[in-house]
């Protein structure tokens, strides 16, 4: 492959335009490149996960191929027209989640973020997902994307909410519930 990134900067974006995968020069605010920037702030949320060294397998594996695939999925974006995600990318999200939610109590409130760190930090990626799914979102109104990437993200932020519960419970501890009687008397 030889050195692909043997210089860092280039000054091709000194007056606010990036290159995309296939050549083409666009604004830096382009609803694509808000679609793969945000796909890769989830996958740098992800990495502040994975950097917890208390995370317990198969947790860390399973966050570690996901970032692969968000990698993945921001070529697609960067690169018009290119598919990588299938239908099997979101089908082991959904095992993931049946694996790690059959051993937590259903759910009667809302959930707040929070619970112990990592969790917080899970329930953080779980929103960024969310926004990622809406900038991709609206780059599919404007031009045709892959329709698994919206599935993916849609399942990758239900898994990140099953894996916030599951580590807000690790080691002890709690999920914080929501109350909406708080100010009742």
């Amino acid at each position: 492959m030889g050195n692909r990134l043997s210089k860092i900067y280039t000054r091709t974006g000194d007056q606010g335009t990036t290159g995309l995968g296939d050549g083409t020069r666009v604004e830096k605010d382009n609803v694509r490149v808000e679609a793969y920037g945000t796909t890769d702030e989830l996958n740098a949320v992800l990495g502040m996960i994975l950097a917890d060294p208390r995370l317990s397998e198969p947790l860390r594996s399973w966050l570690l191929e996901i970032q692969h695939d968000l990698f993945d999925l921001g070529a697609e974006l960067c690169v018009p027209g290119h598919r990588v995600l299938t239908e099997a990318f979101v089908q082991r999200l959904e095992q993931h989640i049946d694996t790690l939610n059959q051993d937590l109590p259903p759910l009667k409130e809302f959930i707040l973020p929070g619970g112990s760190r990592a969790a917080a930090d899970c329930h953080l990626a779980r929103t960024v997902c969310r926004r990622a799914e809406r900038r991709l979102l609206t780059l599919h109104r404007a031009e045709p994307v892959n329709e698994w990437g919206l599935k993916y993200l849609n399942r990758l932020s239900d898994l990140l909410f099953v894996v916030a519960r599951v580590l807000a419970r690790a080691d002890g501890g709690t999920e914080v519930m929501w109350n909406r009687q708080r100010f009742e008397s």
